[in-house]
């Protein structure tokens, strides 16, 4: 009986995982980073680079970016034609601005992102333990087959093969599976860990990180009872994301000291500042905010500041 209730339980979760990650459509970016109808004639007019990157600039000022390309320009997806959100990239496979884009799979024929990323990982999970299920179930029988006290029959054959492909599915899995969780730990994409995100100050790997548990409960939600079913508990829009280091432009000292301060645990404390306001940040603003609390740290170096984040409230 036990048996037979883990057997369909563990069948039952790898098919809903793999379910939810085929069918949940990615997730693009909100209307908000898409050019007015006026900026995209004048884009469009402008054959000067630096003409465009300027009608970005000026577009993309009340929006909460604080990555750039390599060259330091605002991203922009000529293709969909919007400022693309930080952490998300265009897919040529589905054609389309994924938020918080990890990579495309062709096993489930899906982009991998922030709408399924959770899906992704439980699928992987339970594959790995659904394989490890049949690999153990039927090792005695290989164990048998092996000393040769298996009867002479065809069924045999089929217990060898069912073991060794149990077992590399296994293997190969569990590489992937152990890949990504250090993924989820560092708080990075695929795409990330390969070409590092590029803020103010240059390059930062580890720029979107907030520590293990609070990376974790970024990707699979505040409340553990969620964690292990595939239904979305992702914190956050995907459009915009806590990051470690915020640096800040001399001209936004200024407007920190107008922003209104914070409310949580019924103590007032202000954010650093944001490209966007605390007024306009969806994610400071719901229920499940995340919170930068303790006294502001500021280092000059190279004639920059930084600020780090110093913990969350969920």
């Amino acid at each position: 009986v036990v048996y037979l209730v883990v057997f369909h339980l563990s069948f039952f979760m790898f098919v809903w995982s793999y379910w939810k990650t085929i069918f949940t459509s990615p997730a693009s970016p909100t209307k908000e980073f898409c050019l007015s109808k006026a900026d995209k004639e004048q884009y469009e007019k402008e054959e000067r680079p630096e003409s465009q990157q300027e009608i970005l600039r000026r577009a993309a000022k009340d929006l909460p970016i604080y990555t750039t390309t390599a060259s330091r320009a605002i991203r922009y997806c000529d293709r969909c034609q919007l400022i693309k959100p930080d952490r998300c990239h265009h897919c040529s496979a589905c054609d389309i601005c994924v938020l918080k884009m990890d990579h495309h799979c062709p096993w489930v024929n899906n982009c991998v992102g922030f709408s399924n990323y959770k899906f992704f990982l439980l699928f992987l999970m339970y594959s790995l333990l659904y394989c490890l299920f049949v690999a153990a179930t039927v090792l005695q029988y290989f164990i048998k087959f092996w000393t040769n006290e298996l009867p002479d029959t065809h069924a045999k054959f089929h217990v060898l093969f069912l073991f060794f492909v149990a077992a590399m599915f296994f293997i190969s899995i569990l590489s992937l599976f152990s890949y990504h969780c250090w993924l989820v730990g560092k708080n990075r994409s695929t795409i990330e860990t390969f070409r590092a995100p590029t803020f103010r100050n240059g390059p930062d790997k580890n720029g979107f990180s907030l520590g293990c548990s609070k990376n974790l409960r970024e990707v699979f939600g505040d409340e553990k009872k969620y964690w292990l079913i595939p239904i979305f508990t992702s914190l956050g829009d995907g459009c915009n994301f806590p990051t470690r280091l915020v640096i800040m432009d001399p001209e936004q000292l200024t407007v920190s000291s107008q922003n209104e301060p914070a409310k949580s645990s019924g103590a007032s404390q202000p954010f650093p500042t944001r490209p966007l306001s605390e007024s306009q940040n969806r994610l400071l603003t719901s229920d499940c905010q995340w919170v930068e609390s303790g006294s502001e740290e500021e280092n000059v170096k190279s004639g920059s500041q930084h600020h780090f984040i110093s913990s969350l409230c969920f």
